[in-house]
């Protein structure tokens, strides 16, 4: 990579840094995790950066990284939680429960929230960041139908959460 392309790459992260610490915040529900999955996925993409290809799409390319992340972070969690006792019986010990975040985000946000992983991701993607079906399909890793649907579900179930009619 020329010493070009490479400053080419570093601008083009720092530019995107707004973008994906929003798209992480809409995976994560959680903006502490948010900025840790924003972490990880840089720390991804500068060790694997003589993997992407000048001339293709940077933000794509970041984005897939993120969603990697984020599903192996889930994975890993749901194993976690699987190893060691029931999750339920920690609550009333040694925070707050999170009261007080949760009291603090919108009503979009909550909404968001409730939505199944693959329907937010899609929303996310396409009427946040505005990927089109295409390139959010990509992202996704899924075909453009299956997008499309999740993404028509997800919204109509924001729709039906927020009391809006179609």
């Amino acid at each position: 990579m020329s010493a070009h392309q490479k400053g080419g790459f570093e601008d083009g992260l720092l530019a995107l840094l707004p973008r994906m610490r929003r798209f992480a915040a809409g995976l994560a529900h959680n903006l502490p995790e948010a900025d840790d999955l924003c972490q990880m996925t840089i720390e991804r993409a500068l060790r694997s950066r003589m993997q992407w290809q000048v001339g293709t799409r940077l933000d794509s390319w970041m984005y897939r990284i993120m969603r990697n992340i984020w599903i192996d972070e889930g994975r890993a969690t749901t194993r976690r939680m699987k190893t060691f006792v029931d999750a339920d019986e920690g609550l009333a010990v040694g925070h707050s429960g999170g009261q007080e975040e949760h009291a603090e985000l919108s009503d979009v946000d909550r909404a968001l929230a409730k939505l199944p992983d693959e329907q937010r991701e899609a929303v996310l993607l396409v009427m946040v960041e505005g990927y089109s079906y295409k390139e959010a399909a990509e992202i996704a890793g899924c075909p453009v139908g299956t997008l499309n649907s999740r993404l028509v579900r997800g919204r109509d179930a924001l729709m039906a959460l927020l009391g809006e009619t179609a």
